[in-house]
């Protein structure tokens, strides 16, 4: 018996044996930060968010832009009408060049684009009428705007700050979901690890106390009975041995490959209590309304369902928009006369469309997005209360967590104690196998129901981190630094 019990002691030890690692919650936690998957998923979308925001704000700087159209060439014959409106072929053989050089800038007070632009263009004629012919616009203006009665870059300037402002936070509140992630893993392993070392010593106890019961049914101090059920102890202990060990091993590559680590072999150690701090309900909520994207999501999601309803407004029963131009140009055979007695050029549209009769869908159109407007709002005052419940919630439960953990560890100590009587008195035949096998498990429980507390004890402190946004124990607003991609 003792060789089995050596050899599981050298199966699980063999876990931890090589190159070992000693791991604290807050470093495991720090390591996370910065190289688990979730990190780098979180990267990825704060990146998108970044360069939308970048999109959004280079949209209203000067853009300029080069058009150009290379040789083209054409040989081919063409169906043309005359002046007569009779059709007629005619063949063309030319090529063509020109380009366009222009700075446009979106105007977000009027919700149009001006333009700056010049032009400039060459024809050669082939055959035995050949030529060549250039035209010029050295300067032109124009503006154009597609509804004089909706500004959409108006909604935009009131919006996309609140996107972008919202996925910073997110992805502040994000990090500190690592935590949590971490912190589950890392007690998960704490406690399989527990689990072994509890089943190892459990294994030897029973078998010291078998061998004992073996002399005491020879001396006729027990009945058959007795030792039968101790044997049965020391083999349930042999399983429970194995079957810990394949917990201890998914834990550890768990932990492990979250904080992409070279070895599995990681020794953790029992997480200290925190500093004693008071988090009050008004504190909380004031720091969650401050901090949280969630404020920020429902501004932004009325702001949005504001804009559709003045969209459909703008642009359903009437629809305005306008281009209008004003330049100079000039066209002949000889480049060099381009550049004088420029010829004006202006004109100026605008665009009107009314529905006479559509049956109601301009209407239904309006009323929908009204409607809509109306759940969103009523949703996000439901998701408001929704918000604060939980802070609410979460912070009573914050305060009496301390006690718990209190309670379980004086357990513990209470439950270990009695163990180590009850078998003292089991050797001295003064108890029952029943009895020190109930004195086992209770000590053992409130091992585990301690490890429990004290993850429940981590786990809602970084919840309340995740909810608030704000650091208590040093009483300041969680921040982290911009990334920038460049």
């Amino acid at each position: 018996m003792k060789n089995i019990i050596l050899f599981l002691c050298i199966l699980i030890s063999g876990i931890t044996v090589g190159q070992e690692k000693f791991i604290t919650l807050e470093e495991a936690i720090e390591i996370a930060k910065k190289k688990s998957p979730d990190y780098k998923t979180l990267l990825n979308q704060n990146q998108s968010s970044y360069w939308r925001f970048r999109r959004y704000k280079a949209s209203f700087l000067p853009q300029l832009r080069l058009d150009a159209t290379l040789p083209r060439y054409s040989n081919s014959v063409n169906r043309l009408t005359n002046d007569n409106g009779q059709d007629i072929f005619v063949r063309s053989n030319q090529s063509r060049v020109d380009g366009e050089l222009s700075l446009n800038q979106n105007v977000s007070f009027t919700g149009g684009t001006l333009s700056f632009s010049s032009q400039l263009e060459r024809v050669d004629i082939f055959g035995d009428n050949g030529a060549t012919r250039f035209a010029v616009i050295p300067f032109s203006i124009n503006y154009r705007q597609n509804s004089l009665l909706f500004n959409e870059f108006k909604w935009d300037r009131k919006i996309e700050p609140l996107v972008y402002e919202e996925a910073k936070r997110q992805f502040i509140e994000s990090m500190e979901q690592i935590s949590l992630n971490t912190a589950r893993r890392y007690f998960s392993l704490l406690k399989a690890q527990m689990q072994s070392k509890i089943a190892l010593t459990n294994l030897s106890n029973q078998d010291t106390l078998f061998q004992i019961s073996k002399g005491r049914f020879k001396m006729g101090k027990i009945a058959e009975n007795d030792l039968l059920q101790m044997e049965l102890s020391v083999l349930n202990s042999q399983n429970t041995v194995t079957t810990n060990e394949i917990d201890l091993k998914r834990s550890s590559q768990n932990l492990a490959r979250y904080l992409e680590l070279d070895t599995e072999n990681l020794v953790l150690n029992i997480p200290k209590e925190l500093t004693t701090f008071t988090v009050t309900v008004e504190k909380a909520l004031e720091e969650a309304k401050s901090n949280r994207k969630a404020v920020i999501e429902f501004r932004r999601k009325r702001l949005e369902a504001e804009k559709r309803v003045a969209e459909v407004r703008g642009n359903n029963r009437l629809q305005l928009s306008l281009n209008a131009n004003f330049g100079i140009s000039q066209q002949g055979d000889v480049f060099d006369d381009l550049f004088q007695n420029y010829n004006q050029q202006q004109n100026v549209t605008v665009s009107l469309g009314i529905p006479i009769l559509d049956w109601g869908v301009s209407k239904s159109r309006r009323k929908l997005a009204e409607a809509d407007k109306d759940l969103i709002f009523n949703n996000v005052d439901q998701d408001e209360l929704e918000f604060e419940q939980e802070i609410y919630l979460h912070t009573l439960n914050w305060q009496n967590q301390r006690n718990f953990l209190k309670t379980a560890k004086k357990a513990q100590e209470i439950a270990t104690k009695r163990f180590e009587i009850t078998k003292k008195r089991f050797v001295l035949g003064k108890i029952t196998i029943t009895d020190l096998n109930l004195a086992l498990t209770e000590k053992d429980r409130s091992v585990l129901q301690y490890l429990n507390s004290l993850e429940k004890f981590w786990v809602d402190y970084y919840t309340l981190r995740r909810l608030t946004l704000y650091d208590f124990i040093k009483n300041k607003k969680i921040e982290v630094e911009d990334i920038t991609y460049d």
